[in-house]
């Protein structure tokens, strides 16, 4: 590291730290570069944070002393301009944000620089709100005060980029959306994956537990709900792991469609190894899951949107075009002949090449330049 940037005063920044989960591991190895800087978020749950990020000295905003916020969280989205822009992250060189909601308009102080690792635009404003608050995804008031809210939000997100010196996104999606919403560029520096934890595992005799899984938060733009009808009355068997918001979707499931709730991290690397294949049939802004079990040497049926582009190849791989249970079910017949010719080394090969260590050079050399004022 340039001694430039070991030597700067550093604020790490994440939109809330009460999940563990994708955003979180990117957090994660941005904070292991600055041991010392603090992060602020607008909200704070220790049980749920790893050692590693509990190190830091952790700042919540207003809203994580409201009685139940954290498990509320998303119905305070209209506080939350308002309450990341109190947070003071006090003299500091440089602000590093992590953001899919609100932390990228962070208030920078005077003479400060100020990176934003963007996962997303805005999420729930953008393109994910129909996800979120279209008809059947949530209460009727509800809808309509989302919809009565949304250009001002939008005009706000695209207000607040001006305090960014230095856009980063996590995928070629991503960065099309800030050119598209900010008119700015973004650099693309996937996401890291924890190659080890997962390519310890040998390659022979994966996939042997006979199963499909589904693997992420039940959050609705995942559309677990259309693997399970995919699934249904097809003789296949389909696992699906995790928890969230749409869990309604496992209400009423065919008999070969297993419910396995939250696994245990530690259990991950096993479960994936096992599996026939991934299949991800929502949009992601770039998906480390997809990656994560390549790393084990099994392949992906990914919805040709969105940062599966990006992560899965022909060789790692089958895609459907459309996004429905026919297309999806024209996709896992397909992967029978893919299956036959489909080598696990490839898979292993393609997840390679997002490692930690080369997120966090490419990371660095954006940082440096920041502070190097050639923002």
């Amino acid at each position: 590291m340039p001694s430039a940037l070991r030597n700067a005063r550093v604020a790490l920044v994440h939109d809330w730290l009460i999940t563990w989960r994708g955003g979180e591991k990117v957090l994660e190895a941005m904070a292991e570069l600055f041991p010392s800087a603090p992060i602020f978020t607008l909200f704070h749950d220790p049980k749920d944070m790893p050692a590693s990020i509990e190190s830091h000295r952790i700042v919540a905003s207003v809203l994580d002393r409201i009685p139940g916020a954290r498990g509320r969280h998303r119905q305070m989205l209209p506080l939350m301009p308002g309450a990341i822009r109190l947070l003071d992250v006090g003299e500091v060189d440089l602000i590093v944000s992590s953001s899919h909601c609100v932390a990228k308009a962070i208030r920078v102080p005077k003479g400060a620089k100020h990176v934003s690792y963007v996962h997303a635009p805005l999420r729930y404003m953008w393109d994910r709100f129909d996800d979120y608050f279209g008809p059947g995804k949530a209460s009727l008031p509800v809808r309509m005060a989302a919809r009565a809210l949304r250009p001002g939000l939008r005009a706000w997100d695209v207000a607040t980029s001006t305090g960014v010196d230095r856009f980063v996104s996590n995928s070629a999606h991503v960065a099309r959306q800030v050119a598209e919403r900010y008119h700015r560029t973004a650099r693309v520096i996937h996401p890291p994956v924890e190659l080890e934890r997962f390519s310890d595992l040998p390659l022979e005799g994966s996939g042997e537990g006979g199963y499909f899984l589904c693997l992420g938060a039940l959050a609705p733009y995942k559309r677990i709900d259309l693997a399970i009808e995919a699934f249904r009355d097809s003789g296949r068997e389909l696992w699906i792991a995790g928890s969230g918001q749409s869990g309604q979707w496992l209400m009423d499931l065919p008999p070969n469609v297993k419910a396995l709730g939250q696994v245990a991290d530690d259990a991950l690397p096993a479960l994936l190894r096992n599996a026939r294949a991934l299949v991800f049939p929502g949009v992601e802004d770039f998906g480390i899951t997809p990656l994560e079990v390549q790393a084990c040497g099994r392949p992906v049926i990914a919805f040709a949107q969105g940062g599966a582009l990006e992560t899965v190849t022909a060789k790692t791989g089958v895609f459907f075009h459309e996004q429905t249970v026919d297309a999806l079910r024209t996709a896992l017949a397909e992967f029978d002949t893919f299956e036959a010719g489909f080598e696990p080394a490839d898979a292993r090969a393609q997840a390679s090449r997002f490692s930690r260590a080369a997120f966090q050079r490419a990371l660095i050399e954006e940082l440096t330049a920041a502070l190097s004022r050639r923002a």
